[in-house]
């Protein structure tokens, strides 16, 4: 192995320990909310595109973690926001930490990723730019890959909380 071979190997490994023990401090603190909530719930924890992602799920499919994830996914990106800090106040480090509750960003996902191709079909097929409703960065990024992934480009527009996606022509 040459030298930068080596380094580069060693970098990969340093960032994945890296969002490991983020994962671990975002579930150390996550359960912690779960004991105070008086919640059940399980911690599962991967690491997904560079980013921790640590999920909150329940066996029995209580409807007591939906509390969680509040109306359109409100609670859930305070609590994300809420468990960056922790992680920010452990290391030191901004961290881009991605949490679900219940499935909810799972099935928001499949959902966006639907809307990004069918906003794509009606562009290719009209020729027309498409405007969608305002979304969370979340939602925005899964349209924006589920338009590329169509062939279509695609841009954000607005100033938050008002921003959205454009698809456009090719």
């Amino acid at each position: 192995m040459t030298e930068g071979t080596t380094s580069a190997a060693t970098e990969g490994g340093d960032t994945l320990t890296r969002l490991e023990q983020e994962g671990e401090i975002a579930a150390d603190y996550l359960e912690g909310l779960l004991d105070i909530a008086d919640l059940d719930g399980d911690i599962d924890m991967d690491v997904e595109a560079d980013r921790a992602a640590v999920s909150i799920i329940s066996d029995t499919g209580s409807r007591d973690l939906q509390k969680l994830v509040g109306r359109d996914g409100e609670v859930l990106e305070a609590l994300q926001e809420l468990t960056r800090l922790a992680v920010h106040r452990e290391t030191g480090d901004r961290s881009r930490l991605m949490l679900d509750i219940a499935g909810y960003r799972a099935r928001k996902r499949e959902e966006l990723s639907e809307l990004g191709a069918k906003a794509a079909a009606e562009v290719r097929s009209s020729g027309e730019a498409v405007k969608l409703k305002p979304m969370t960065p979340f939602e925005r990024k899964v349209v924006h890959d589920a338009v590329k992934a169509a062939g279509l480009r695609s841009e954000s527009e607005g100033e938050e909380p008002q921003r959205f996606v454009v698809v456009l022509p090719a």
